[in-house]
């Protein structure tokens, strides 16, 4: 910026007059990382992160996915990634040397052997989604319900809006995000009826 507020910007290459110049914010799939960094929500999004976060996280589990392809979309589809991640924690439990066979199935395109062990521990993967999903909307329900008393609270005693100006805003968001897990919920609930 100079002195008159005017804002200057360099291009690495030639920009013909009048052509609009954009920025890429980032990986538009994840709403609650634009909301985190840079102030602002995008609704237009198509997916969601799943929320799903690994204790200690392995350099295989980033290779599979972890946590940027884990993604919940808003029709309700779960991306390949979260059931390659979450099974790859699961043999993690019972079975390292399984847990070693499929990350290498991962990585060298291997999907009869990878499909094999989806369908051995389909149970145990669906049960651990079923309950993370169930775990981030009471989450997501128990922030709503504080969000509301904090608003009422605020309006009974005549405060300024302005004390909590990003509060709509985080609403909206959890509201989006609600919206996809509860789709994903119904297409989990679907999976075990059939």
């Amino acid at each position: 910026y100079d002195d008159d507020g005017n804002c200057y910007a360099y291009s690495t290459r030639d920009v013909p007059a009048g052509r609009p110049l954009r920025v890429c914010y980032g990986d538009p799939t994840n709403p609650s990382k634009l909301l985190a960094r840079y102030g602002f929500l995008d609704e237009s999004s198509s997916a969601t992160f799943c929320k799903w976060m690994a204790e200690e996280p392995s350099s295989e589990l980033y290779q599979l996915g972890y946590p940027n392809q884990m993604l919940f979309y808003n029709d309700g589809s779960i991306s390949n990634e979260v059931w390659n991640c979450l099974l790859y924690e699961e043999l993690g439990n019972q079975s390292p040397a399984e847990q070693q066979q499929f990350h290498q199935a991962c990585m060298v395109g291997d999907e009869a052997t990878k499909a094999g062990y989806h369908e051995q521990y389909f149970p145990e993967t669906l049960s651990a989604l079923r309950e993370h999903v169930a775990f981030i909307l009471n989450e997501l329900e128990e922030l709503a319900t504080w969000q509301q008393s904090v608003q009422d609270k605020e309006r009974h005693a005549n405060l300024d809006a302005t004390r909590h100006p990003r509060l709509p805003l985080i609403k909206r968001h959890n509201d989006f995000v609600k919206y996809s897990f509860e789709l994903v919920q119904q297409n989990l609930d679907a999976m075990v009826s059939s």
